[in-house]
C-alpha cells in the first residue's frame, strides 16, 4: 500500500498516550464508534480479522465519505484510489506504519492470543499507531495485556446493550425465524444449508472464502426478509452485523489448524453474541441431532451458559508475538529472527504458523540454498508468506510454493501465464466438494494476482480471478 506524500511525517516511536482500549463484549457499539471517530479525522485506517468485516466496514465508510475518498485492502482484493484516506485492511493486509494516518482502530484485538495468527494482532497492538488518534478495540478478557503492554493507554469498558438468553436444544425443523445455523465445516455448511431449504423453504450462506458479491447477495436475502434463516461458518462471530434474533450452534467443537477441540466460553461468546441488535435482545442454543454420534445430545454445559450469559470469562495471561521485522541478509538470520523469543513477560514465541515452516521446508532443499540477497530472501519470505487456502498441509504446499518461486525468479508472472492458470481451474463440473477445492485454488491465485512486484497486468489478472471464484461460488450457494 502507498500512502500520498502529504501522509509521510517523520517517523517516531509509538505514541502511546493517545492510545484508548475500548473493551467489552459483542453488541456494544465498539466499531460503530471507531468507524465515527475515524471519520472525524482528516485520515484513518482500521485493521480487520475478516476481510468480510473489512468489506462491510468499506461499505459503510464510502457511503459516508463517498468512492474516491476510501480503500479496501486484503490479501484478495485491493480497492485504492489514487486520493483516499481512509483505509479499510484485514490485519495482515495493515502496513506496519506509525503516524502515516492521522486516526488507527485495530478490531477484535484479542485474537492476539490465537496460536495462528495471533503474532500479527500483537504486533499491530504494540506498532500500530495514530497521529492524533488510536483505537484497540475488543474483548474485556484484553484488558491485562493492554494494562501491562501500553501502561499509557486508556481503558473505557462498554456494557452489551441487550440481553443474551441461553435457549436450549432445538430440533432444525422447530427453528425459530430469523436464526443463524453456525458450523465449523464447509461440508456442515451445505448440509444444514440443504436440510434448511427442505424443511423450512431457503437460508441464505455466508463463510469467509465468499466472494465479496456473492456474500453481499446471501446477506441481502437474509435482511431484506427473502429468507428466515442463515448458515454461517464462525466467521459470523468476527463482528458481521445481521439481523438475528437467535444463534444455534450445529457444533462445539472445531479444528484450530492443529486438533479438533471445543470451543472456548469466549469463543462461544463471541458467535453466541450477534444474536440481538442495539436494543433487541437475543438467544443462543445448539441443533438437536448434531451431537457426537454416540447418542449425547449437544449441549452447553451450565458453567459455559453463565460465562456466556453474564460476560464473565478468564481474563487472556499472554499474546502471542513474533518478529515481525526481521533481517533479509540470509535466509538462516530471516529464520533466526523469526524464531527469536520475545523479552516481555505476557509474550510468548509464536507457535511454528504455516509460512514458517514452508520456509524452514523450502530452506533445506536446493530452492532454498540458491537464493541470496537481501532483496531475494525478502522476495522468498513473501511467496512462504502465501496462505495455504486449500488446507493441504505443509508438504504438499511447500511444494505449489516452489513451483510459484520457480516461476517468479525471472521477475514477473506474466499475464498470459497467469490467465492461463486460472483457466486450468475454470470448469464446473464436479460435485461440491471439487468445486470447493477449486475456489481455494483460485483464491491462491487472487492472492497472487493482487502483487504489484508479483504479476503483469494486476488489475486484469486479478478481476479475472475474482469473476471464477465468483462463478463457483454461486454455483455452490445454489446446492
Amino acid at each position: 500500500m502507498t500512502l500520498p506524500p502529504s501522509f509521510r511525517p517523520q517517523k517516531s516511536g509509538p505514541d502511546d498516550s493517545r492510545v484508548r482500549a475500548v473493551l467489552g463484549p459483542t453488541n456494544t457499539g465498539k466499531t460503530h464508534l471507531a468507524i465515527e471517530r475515524m471519520c472525524g479525522h482528516s485520515s484513518g485506517m482500521m485493521g480487520f480479522p475478516l476481510r468480510l468485516l473489512a468489506r462491510e466496514v468499506y461499505d459503510r465508510v464510502r457511503s459516508i465519505k463517498g468512492d474516491k475518498q476510501v480503500a479496501l485492502i486484503t490479501g484478495e482484493e485491493r480497492i485504492e484510489p489514487p486520493d483516499a484516506r481512509y483505509f479499510l485492511c484485514t490485519a495482515e493486509a495493515m502496513p506496519r506504519t506509525t503516524g502515516e494516518v492521522a486516526f488507527v482502530a485495530i478490531d477484535e484485538a484479542q485474537l492476539g492470543a490465537d496460536p495462528e495468527r495471533g503474532h500479527i494482532f500483537t504486533d499491530r497492538l504494540l506498532h500500530a499507531r495514530g497521529r492524533e488518534e488510536t483505537m484497540i478495540l475488543g474483548s474485556a478478557t484484553l484488558e491485562p495485556m493492554v494494562r501491562a503492554l501500553i501502561p499509557k493507554a486508556e481503558i473505557t469498558s462498554r456494557p452489551r446493550f441487550s440481553t443474551l438468553s441461553h435457549a436450549g436444544i432445538c430440533k432444525l425443523s422447530r427453528l425459530p425465524k430469523r436464526s443463524a445455523v453456525v458450523a465449523f465445516s464447509v461440508e456442515q455448511v451445505y448440509a444444514m444449508a440443504e436440510a434448511l431449504r427442505r424443511f423450512r423453504g431457503g437460508a441464505a450462506v455466508v463463510m469467509g472464502a465468499l466472494s465479496p458479491e456473492t456474500r453481499n447477495k446471501q446477506v441481502a436475502m437474509f435482511q431484506s426478509g427473502e429468507v428466515d434463516y442463515i448458515v454461517a461458518t464462525d466467521a459470523i462471530g468476527m463482528g458481521l452485523n445481521l439481523d438475528l434474533d437467535h444463534v444455534a450452534f450445529a457444533a462445539l467443537s472445531k479444528f484450530d489448524g492443529r486438533r479438533k477441540r471445543r470451543l472456548t466460553p469466549s469463543e462461544m461468546a463471541q458467535i453466541a453474541g450477534r444474536a440481538g441488535r442495539h436494543q433487541r435482545d437475543g438467544t443462543f442454543g445448539t441443533l438437536s441431532g448434531t451431537g457426537k454420534g454416540d447418542g449425547e445430545p449437544l449441549a452447553f454445559t451450565d458453567e459455559e451458559v453463565y460465562a456466556i450469559e453474564e460476560h464473565k470469562f478468564a481474563p487472556l495471561t499472554h499474546l502471542f508475538w513474533r518478529d515481525a521485522d526481521p533481517r533479509f541478509d540470509s535466509l538462516p538470520a530471516l529464520i533466526a529472527d523469526l524464531e527469536a523469543r520475545p523479552d516481555h513477560a505476557v509474550l510468548r514465541a509464536a507457535p511454528e504458523a504455516i509460512d514458517m515452516a514452508v520456509l524452514r521446508r523450502l530452506a533445506e532443499d536446493d530452492i532454498g540454498r540458491s537464493v541470496r540477497g537481501a532483496g531475494s530472501v525478502r522476495r522468498f519470505w513473501e511467496a512462504c508468506s502465501l496462505p495455504d487456502f486449500r488446507n493441504l498441509g505443509v508438504e504438499q504446499h511447500a511444494r505449489f510454493v516452489a513451483r510459484l518461486w520457480d516461476d517468479l525468479r525471472g521477475g514477473y508472472l506474466g499475464a498470459d501465464f497467469v490467465a492461463a492458470r486460472i483457466a486450468e481451474l475454470d470448469r464446473m463440473q464436479g460435485d461440491i466438494d471439487t468445486l470447493q477445492g477449486r475456489i481455494a485454488a483460485i483464491r491462491s491465485w487472487a492472492y497472487i494476482c493482487q502483487r504489484p512486484d508479483w504479476v503483469l497486468a494486476r488489475d486484469e489478472m486479478a478481476a479475472r480471478a475474482a469473476r471464477s471464484r465468483r462463478s463457483f461460488r454461486m454455483r455452490c450457494t445454489r446446492g
